[in-house]
């Protein structure tokens, strides 16, 4: 196959992404001025406050959490080190909207914790509302500091306790040394990581909406399910876009600004640890026990105390149906974005037109929030299912055909949010084929597809597998895009935690929350097992 025709095939793989945005942004070009003027006056200035103060909040708190946990589990050495150091991404497994349900029902008004505290103040006692920016605030911590923990890891682990000593050759202190030497070099992750975690906080439907915290994506949700305002839900999602994308620019900008070396450490890192003494042994053991107690191990008893409460009620046919639906849709969304991403990578090594461009463009979904995309698809299938109806006049065939409300559009919505996630382990492992390798096949006349599979496969097998399995749990846990887009009926796994949590029915949400955690533990291990465990 030419290579102008790899790149169009690149092209039409970044079509799942490039249609909702154009879709959305294009909406700007025609605003309603009712739908704004009501949108300025009721939803904006609550939704505008919202989601900038939660997004600040958790941004800060979560890297100040995970940057500190990076640097004691990887330069310092102290009781429990070893067990902490990869115990410390297992939250990573926990959807946000399962952790939300827990903490929700542990600290309501009727809940455990605000019943004792009554029990023993008195019925009068304050108690601060769980409900509210600093309860939505605090479960995203929990949930997303494993970003910044990750990165940061990986950045103060090329340092050891060397960039200390560098500093106190300077005439610096210790905790100088940290945040004039020790800090600065390990930016680009950190920085990385607080990206991460201020992307996932505005892409965030199910924590908030557990809450009754209005942010832009339940705003959406809102305006297309509640109020069925079309232009609502479009005006919305179009500044939600405008926001990402503006964040997307300024981070690679930051990262074209600064240019940033990797520093190798010799020697055994286990000599170059900093061994803790006294209170600060201590206090770091009791910070990394705190938090994973709080971030994993208490959810994940209180989900299987409720899941087995309430097995004998819920465990019956329409459950199994929720589990297939599950299953079915992650096995055919893992399948179809693993391949479009072995075609896209391909394509990009074979240099066909555009597709360094249209591969930068595919992976761009997973920056965007999946109510946005959910609404950017939406529009344009139901314009294409009217015109396709509409040709029955002109023709003597049946040329009607109906997209909307089937896993067509859920799968290409899939696409379109993870093709990030399954392209980059796919990416990595073909930069071991040397173009050695290719052009002896190329003289054997094995070329385009036969080259892909005869000599591509076998190498990238691992990371097509890794792909696979990482987009099958995503898709396993993904809320908003399975919620707008599915077919009637079509319930899973994780609707049917949204459905239950907002009814209040925190016990019966546990049993499917319980499916999805564990599926959730999968890419986790894959995480641990790849990641340099600094022992």
């Amino acid at each position: 196959m030419p290579n102008y025709r790899w790149g169009l095939v690149a092209g039409l793989l970044a079509l799942p992404t490039l249609v909702p945005v154009i879709v959305v942004l294009a909406s700007l070009l025609n605003p309603d001025t009712a739908v704004w003027s009501h949108l300025l006056q009721e939803v904006l200035p609550r939704v505008v406050t919202n989601t900038f103060v939660l997004a600040l909040a958790v941004t800060s708190l979560a890297t100040a959490l995970g940057v500190m946990l990076a640097w004691f589990t990887s330069v310092c050495e102290f009781p429990g080190r070893r067990f902490f150091s990869w115990a410390l991404f297992l939250p990573l497994s926990i959807p946000g909207y399962v952790m939300a349900f827990v903490y929700l029902g542990w600290f309501e008004y009727s809940g455990p914790i605000q019943s004792w505290v009554r029990g023993i103040f008195g019925s009068s006692s304050g108690f601060p509302d769980i409900r509210s920016v600093v309860g939505v605030t605090l479960t995203l911590v929990l949930v997303l500091f494993p970003y910044p923990y990750l990165l940061a890891r990986n950045g103060f682990s090329t340092q050891g306790k060397r960039a200390l000593e560098v500093g106190q050759s300077l005439g610096l202190s210790k905790r100088q040394s940290f945040f004039r030497v020790a800090l600065p070099m390990a930016r680009p992750w950190i920085v990385g990581g607080s990206f991460l975690v201020l992307m996932e906080t505005l892409a965030d439907f199910g924590t908030v909406a557990v809450f009754n915290f209005d942010t832009f994506t339940t705003a959406i949700y809102k305006s297309w399910f509640g109020l069925f305002s079309v232009s609502g839900a479009m005006q919305l999602a179009s500044l939600l876009m405008l926001f990402v994308l503006l964040i997307l620019l300024t981070e690679k900008g930051l990262r074209l600004r600064k240019g940033y070396q990797r520093v190798g450490v010799s020697g055994s890192m286990t000599q170059s640890r900093i061994v803790l003494k006294g209170w600060h042994r201590g206090g770091v053991f009791l910070l990394c026990v705190t938090t994973f107690a709080v971030a994993f191990v208490l959810p994940m008893l209180q989900v299987g105390i409720w899941a087995v409460g309430s097995a004998e009620q819920d465990l019956d046919s329409r459950y199994f149906g929720f589990v297939t639906n599950s299953l079915v849709l992650g096995l055919l969304g893992a399948f179809l974005v693993a391949t479009a991403s072995l075609l896209l990578a391909y394509s990009v090594r074979l240099k066909g037109l555009g597709s360094a461009v249209f591969s930068r463009l595919a992976t761009l979904g997973y920056a965007l929030p999946g109510v946005v995309l959910a609404v950017g698809l939406v529009v344009p299938i139901a314009a294409l299912d009217k015109f396709s109806s509409g040709l029955n006049q002109w023709t003597s065939f049946d040329m009607s055909f109906a997209l909307q409300g089937t896993l067509i559009v859920m799968l290409i919505a899939y696409m379109a949010r993870f093709m990030a996630v399954s392209h980059a382990p796919i990416e990595s492992n073909m930069l071991r084929i040397t173009p050695s390798l290719e052009d002896a096949s190329k003289s054997l006349g094995v070329v385009g597809l036969n080259m892909l599979s005869k000599v591509h496969l076998p190498i990238v097998k691992s990371g097509l597998l890794t792909a696979m399995t990482l987009v099958f749990v995503d898709i396993m846990k993904e809320l908003p895009i399975t919620l707008m887009t599915r077919p009637f009926g079509w319930d899973t796994l994780a609707v049917r935690v949204f459905e239950m949590t907002s009814e209040g029915f925190w016990e019966r949400a546990a049993l499917p929350g319980l499916a999805i955690v564990l599926v959730g533990l999968v890419p986790v291990a894959i995480l641990i097992s790849r990641s340099d465990h600094a022992t």
